[in-house]
């Protein structure tokens, strides 16, 4: 995890109440979309105060990114951001088919522009400045809400990947995945069927803008299939020529 600005993560504030806190049975994983640093340092102090685990990213075209790719339990999106606004966040995530609970999070805080946020896809929304505790009792809200209502377990086939454990298996057999294969297959899995190119691939889960010049996405992707089409299955990541990768059953 890390700060907008790459700093480590630290918290310094305390639970407020300890009830609060055993809400949650497990760590819930929250992406703070915030290009104000001070802000997000607020945001995810207190967020991690209460149980949680929080990412955080600066810029609205990486934050989609790592929405999509990832499975987080709730988001909080600023509504102006560089790369993309708040707004079209939120609307691609909603057309993509991703139901994460979204809190805005906006300076602007007249009728209509509340409207238009939730209208966007948003599930609550704040103005700024805010009650730390305030915004942390809203995000404990819609965690309720979401409570059993997402896929927790994505399918593939004999492929199965369980997002709250964070097991592979192929048919009886455990895959052992680093984090990063994890994302990546979890990735793959969230888009199954599609043709995923180079840069969709590398900006979704490494979060940065891709660069032609490397191998790295290919790399993995030799990696990840060594694990997941092993000797003895059939293989379930394909390479698309001249476009990207696929992960579909052999048809």
């Amino acid at each position: 995890m890390a700060w907008c600005d790459g700093s480590p993560v630290t918290p310094f504030r305390s639970c407020s109440t300890v009830a609060r806190c055993a809400k949650l049975r497990r760590m819930a994983r929250i992406l703070t979309i915030e290009d104000d640093v001070v802000t997000a340092r607020e945001i995810a102090a207190e967020l991690q105060a209460a149980g949680n685990q929080v990412e955080c990213v600066g810029d609205g075209s990486v934050g989609l990114a790592r929405a999509l790719a990832g499975s987080y339990d709730a988001i909080t999106l600023d509504r102006m951001l560089p790369g993309m606004d708040g707004l079209e966040v939120v609307s691609e995530l909603r057309r993509a088919g991703v139901d994460t609970p979204v809190l805005m999070i906006s300076a602007l805080s007249d009728v209509d522009a509340r409207v238009r946020g939730l209208r966007a896809g948003g599930d609550d929304y704040l103005t700024k400045p805010f009650a730390p505790e305030e915004m942390a009792a809203r995000i404990e809200v819609l965690l309720r809400r979401g409570v059993g209502t997402r896929e927790t377990v994505l399918r593939a086939g004999d492929l199965e990947l369980d997002l709250i454990a964070r097991t592979a298996h192929r048919g009886d057999a455990e895959l052992e995945l680093l984090p990063l294969e994890f994302r990546l297959l979890e990735y793959l899995m969230r888009h199954a069927g599609r043709v995923l190119t180079r840069t969709m691939i590398f900006e979704a889960v490494w979060g940065y803008r891709f660069d032609p010049g490397t191998n790295v996405i290919d790399v993995h992707i030799g990696r990840l299939r060594r694990k997941v089409d092993a000797s003895g299955f059939a293989p379930l990541i394909h390479t698309v020529r001249g476009s990207g990768y696929r992960l579909a059953e052999a048809e």
